[in-house]
């Protein structure tokens, strides 16, 4: 009899945590080892509905369960570590880990409850292993403390091949939601994808404020400019979220003075095979980030296959896969985190994350723009190696393998009880 593994995950979810979720739960099912059970849980204020909206996800549903009857053989949570709880005989947390240069001692405590973590980079990784708290008493006494004592281990994302993939310009597929990028006059266009989180200009993770003021300023009074396209929301894809992107679009644009490149905005939730025809859409030329740390930096990795070239920061988690021999990575320095980027106690006053140099930023835009045929050869070497190594089924096999080397689960003892003599009964 199989082992059940319960993952609690946000599996429907329109988020990141929502695609790694997925990700996890079909490489495990497909392993055929397991029991495999699905708990669904939130992702913040992310929309749900993916299952239902993306037909090739509908065999999820049978493993989904809203709860549990009986304790898990291996249970697993999806989500930040500071609600890690443990709940079966061996007991796994899966987190993308942190964008900055220290987390939590929450996050430390949380990773220690369970038997094994798994974080989706070597910085993430890193990060966990470096991150020290003296705990105290109430009279502020040291009585200990908090470092990560529990195993840690590396599972880098893996993409379907068969979505994500270069699209001939010949073979491309007009969808509704690209009409927009059709009209417009603009032939060469930037891409960049994120949420536009908290912070002031500056401040806010993905660095979408600095993205936007930057390339206004990169290609002000230029006669022939590009356009920059920008994937974005602050929370949701409501019609309130819409606005308040475009305020901040605004914002910055009336600080910025002369013959402004035009910025377009795409709201909304995409599935797949929707980003892999934005991602690949004639127009779009380069996928641009600024981003002050990643987890990972899935859509990175996702446009990749693309074949097309990538100017990002130099620092963090996307380091695992784009090679510094095929992209443009950013020079610039760490620096304290602001206190408007306000995540609560998960980013730490005290912890730093990179801020890419302002003058290397502008150059990035200009060189890409104006060297395109150069670095779309260093984009094809480096979709080959994104292929190569970050496939799917690499993915599967690599959690195969921390799955079988670290599961120890307790074996049942079992009771070999005596035969009892019966004496016979003697008729009297």
């Amino acid at each position: 009899m199989k082992n059940t593994f319960v993952i609690s995950c946000p599996i429907d979810t329109y988020s990141g945590y929502g695609a790694r979720s997925r990700d996890l739960v079909k490489s495990i099912i497909e392993l055929n080892k397991y029991d495999v059970k699905i708990v669904p849980q939130r992702w913040g204020n992310c929309a749900f509905g993916f299952i239902e909206n993306n037909p090739e996800w509908e065999f999820l549903q049978k493993h989904i369960v809203q709860q549990l009857t009986t304790k898990p053989d291996i249970w697993a949570q999806v989500t930040v570590p500071n609600e890690f709880t443990p709940v079966g005989k061996f007991n796994i947390g899966f987190t993308a880990g942190i964008e900055t240069t220290l987390c939590a001692a929450p996050w430390i405590e949380g990773c220690n409850k369970m038997d094994l973590n798994i974080v989706s980079s070597e910085h993430s990784k890193q990060v966990f292993l470096r991150s020290k708290f003296e705990k105290v008493d109430k009279n502020q006494q040291k009585i200990g403390s908090i470092e990560l004592t529990k195993p840690i281990e590396v599972l880098l994302e893996g993409v379907d091949l068969n979505i994500y993939k270069p699209i001939k310009e010949t073979e491309f597929k007009e969808l509704n939601l690209l009409k927009d990028i059709n009209s417009i006059p603009e032939k060469f266009a930037f891409l960049a994808v994120g949420h536009w989180m908290n912070g002031n200009l500056g401040e806010d993770r993905k660095n979408m404020g600095v993205t936007v003021k930057s390339f206004y300023e990169t290609f002000k009074n230029v006669k022939q400019k590009p356009a920059l396209i920008i994937k974005t929301s602050t929370v949701n894809s409501s019609y309130m979220d819409r606005r308040e992107v475009m305020k901040r679009l605004n914002a910055i644009r009336n600080t910025c003075n002369g013959n402004l490149p035009n910025i377009y905005i795409l709201h909304g939730d995409f599935s797949n095979s929707e980003m892999n025809e934005l991602y690949n859409h004639p127009k779009v030329k380069a996928m641009v980030s600024h981003t002050r740390g990643e987890g990972f930096g899935r859509p990175l990795l996702e446009f990749s296959l693309t074949n097309k070239p990538i100017i990002c920061s130099g620092w963090s988690g996307q380091l695992d896969f784009l090679q510094p021999d095929f992209n443009l990575l950013l020079q610039g320095q760490l620096t304290n985190v602001h206190s408007s980027a306000g995540m609560g106690d998960i980013l730490l006053k005290e912890s730093q994350w990179f801020q890419p140099n302002p003058g290397e930023i502008n150059r990035s835009y200009k060189e890409v723009y104006n060297n395109y045929k150069n670095w779309t050869v260093k984009g094809k070497r480096q979709g080959y190696f994104s292929r190569t190594y970050f496939a799917f089924e690499n993915m599967k096999a690599k959690i195969n393998t921390i799955l079988e080397d670290n599961i120890n689960l307790p074996e049942e003892v079992k009771l070999s009880l005596p035969k009892l003599k019966i004496p016979k009964l003697k008729k009297v």
